[in-house]
């Protein structure tokens, strides 16, 4: 939901369930995934629906667990959910402001490694306003957080908008910019259909190490040591950095409500993008809620 924030004045919701299924990319474990509606001022709630009980997980900062690789979420109980950020961020650019994921495992489907699966299931479906105004995180004042040469900044703005850089010693992204201000439905044409990456020099570290058990050709754009093994190619001359702004609008929707602000990333990722939510939430003077 983190788009031109003026779209619309009232909160919004699915108006039929959807659901779909698939394996996780991390753990390789098929789940099954049903979303609903649900009431105003609820926000988004991941349910673990083969757990009989203490299975409800806010999807929200504060219960962001672990960054590595991914974003999971975990509740009081430690029952998690883990790489939930692109089907956070299809929420976020689609506009749902309250709805439920059931979920029968520990990690959200991969699908092809982008969040057009997820749009395409939210239009499939309509999409209802609510009898209640959206509240805003007008960022009032700069925040930035550090990791080595990486970073992250949210700055005052009129409008969400978001500027990312990145750089890898590879012959075959090496460096990439892009800048994209979110409105009338540009998510969709801009952000969604941008796959996750991953090199082919790292897969059997990455396996030996419990991650990429379900990682394929079919998920995710893998990059050799001079070509993308995919046959189809890239989606977009920019596909890496654009997934990265995908991964970002994921994370950030974990603020609880769209956010009004300019936010600056620099070859940074999950960590930073938590630690970037805790600085500007935990100080009142740094944001209003309109």
């Amino acid at each position: 939901m983190i788009a031109n924030s003026r779209t619309s004045s009232n909160q919004k919701t699915i108006a039929s369930d959807i659901s779909f299924s698939g394996i996780g990319l991390h753990s390789g474990e098929k789940a099954n995934v049903t979303i609903t509606s649900d009431v105003p001022n609820s926000g988004i709630t991941f349910i673990r629906s083969d757990l009989n009980e203490k299975n409800v997980i806010k999807a929200l900062w504060t219960n962001v667990s672990s960054s590595t690789l991914c974003t999971t979420i975990t509740n009081e109980d430690n029952i998690s959910v883990s790489t939930i950020e692109h089907l956070m961020s299809a929420l976020s650019g689609m506009h749902i402001d309250n709805a439920k994921v059931y979920i029968d495992g520990p990690e959200v489907p991969i699908m092809d490694g982008s969040s057009k699966p997820f749009v395409e299931l939210i239009e499939s479906v309509k999409i209802n306003d609510q009898n209640c105004k959206r509240k805003i995180i007008k960022v009032l004042k700069e925040v930035e957080v550090h990791r080595e040469d990486s970073f992250v900044r949210l700055s005052p703005n009129k409008h969400f908008s978001i500027n990312f850089e990145i750089e890898f010693d590879s012959p075959v992204i090496n460096k990439q910019a892009c800048q994209l201000q979110l409105f009338n439905g540009n998510y969709k044409s801009d952000v969604s259909s941008a796959r996750t990456f991953g090199f082919e020099k790292n897969v059997e570290e990455l396996r030996e190490n419990g991650f990429a058990l379900g990682g394929s050709l079919e998920n995710a754009v893998v990059v050799g040591d001079r070509n993308i093994l995919n046959k189809g190619g890239l989606r977009f001359k920019d596909e890496f950095v654009r997934h990265k702004i995908l991964d970002s609008i994921g994370d950030l929707y974990l603020a609880g409500y769209p956010i009004e602000g300019y936010f600056y990333g620099k070859k940074s990722g999950h960590y930073l993008n938590k630690k970037l939510l805790n600085k500007l939430l935990s100080n009142k003077e740094n944001f209003k809620l309109i």
